[in-house]
């Protein structure tokens, strides 16, 4: 049998940048369908293999049409589309993965896991390379697998359509000059669908009471699936407490009681592909305070606590603007060092004219001092992405790091900003 799927496993090709910089037009290669790749992960702390799970075909591809070409370059995994044997590429696009941050925890020096992971990608017209690539700890993109993916393959597997009802909760602009959320309710049973629309309008609330998404009302398209769960509530292991949900989110994830994610990513990317999105947003139907957000990958939240507005965002700045956690604490060194994180609102000064020194006024010092006189000042601080040396933050306070002064640091709100623009422009 003619196989049209081939798989290149690779660890010692680095990828040092986008072969092609100019944008594609999309209707010569693509067709309004979607194309989901689902693919396993396995390894450990220091090794990682990739397997193919399958290719689904979904309705409607929901990114961009304009900016094809990912030259954000953000994220710890990017993968990109090319014309078979060329340097051509038509799409690409960076993203963080749960698999990831699982690498840097302790049980991952100790045993191996396997995750399930997707990435969506416009449906093409004709024959394309498929390239995924992951960071190293020096930040170079090293090759992983590649696919060659003819869309006249009968093994593409159409998404099913299922039985639950879309609901819109705001907007209706064309959804390639909008970010479209998809939110996904958990632990929402059948009777309590009517709090899920309310907890969906709170959602839509919270966004825009905070700068700068305020000033972008017009740029957002926000959609629910109606799929309710079994039981109410959510998984809480420390607790002995566990529910059949529709998205079976917990918290403990990786053994931290806050953190509240999912490891069923086929359900979850199955109910986001009934609608077009480019953000998925999960709503926890539970008064725990937690959470948590990947870049272009998920987010979670729950929304029965005080605090759910703020947590709903400082997410949202994870999952949609790639926003490093601003706070710090002893014992950790998930960065390294000698070279620039990635993320827009952190630095290590490797390479401090990327980030945010066009803010700094003239006499800031460098690095700055955590004193009452910088309050409101822009500077570079020490401690950040949990580390409290060496790696510093814009401001002494934020919502990516504490929920003290409920907004966001002039940097983030610029990082923010760039992002809507990305998605609208």
């Amino acid at each position: 049998m003619k196989k049209s799927l081939f798989i290149i496993l690779s660890t010692i090709l680095v990828f040092t940048g986008l072969k092609a910089k100019g944008q594609i037009e999309y209707d010569k290669y693509f067709t309004d369908n979607q194309l989901r790749i689902d693919y396993y992960l396995f390894g450990n702390s220091d090794t990682v293999m990739y397997a193919v799970d399958k290719l689904v075909k979904e309705p409607t591809w929901g990114g961009q049409r304009l900016q094809m070409i990912d030259n954000m370059n953000y994220g710890k995994y990017y993968f990109e589309v090319t014309l078979p044997d060329s340097d051509i590429v038509l799409y690409s696009h960076g993203y963080c993965l749960l698999f990831g941050e699982w690498q840097t925890t302790d049980e991952a020096t100790k045993i191996s896991k396997g995750f399930h992971e997707s990435v969506v990608m416009p449906f093409p017209k004709e024959t394309v390379d498929v390239t995924f690539y992951a960071c190293n700890n020096q930040n170079e993109f090293v090759e992983q697998m590649k696919l060659s993916v003819n869309p006249d393959d009968y093994f593409i597997t159409p998404a099913p359509k299922l039985p639950y009802a879309i609901y819109n909760v705001y907007g209706d602009y064309p959804v390639d000059k909008a970010v479209d959320i998809v939110l996904l309710p958990d632990g929402y049973t059948e009777k309590e669908m009517g709090k899920f629309v309310q907890d969906c309008q709170f959602f839509v609330k919270s966004l825009f009471s905070y700068a700068p998404y305020n000033r972008y009302h017009d740029r957002f398209n926000v959609r629910a699936v109606m799929v309710p769960s079994h039981d109410s509530d959510i998984t809480m292991p420390g607790d002995g407490l566990y529910r059949n949900t529709a998205l079976s989110c917990s918290f403990w994830t990786f053994d931290s009681e806050r953190y509240c994610m999912t490891y069923d990513n086929e359900t979850m990317k199955t109910l986001a592909g009934q609608v077009p999105y480019d953000q998925i947003y999960i709503l926890a139907n539970t008064k725990k305070y937690g959470g948590g957000g990947i870049f272009n990958s998920y987010c979670v939240s729950t929304t029965g606590n005080s605090y759910s507005s703020d947590v709903i965002i400082h997410e949202f700045g994870h999952g949609f603007a790639g926003l490093a956690d601003e706070y710090a604490y002893d014992g950790t060194d998930n960065y390294n060092l000698e070279v620039e994180p990635w993320e827009p609102n952190i630095t290590t000064l490797v390479n401090f004219e990327a980030k945010w020194k066009d803010m700094l006024g003239k006499k800031t010092p460098v690095p700055t001092p955590v004193d009452k006189k910088f309050e409101n000042v822009i500077g570079v601080y020490e401690g950040a992405g949990y580390q409290l040396h060496g790696i510093y933050r814009p401001m002494i306070d934020c919502l990516m790091n504490t929920f003290n002064g409920n907004k966001f640091c002039p940097v983030c709100e610029r990082a923010i900003e760039r992002m809507i623009k990305y998605y609208t422009e």
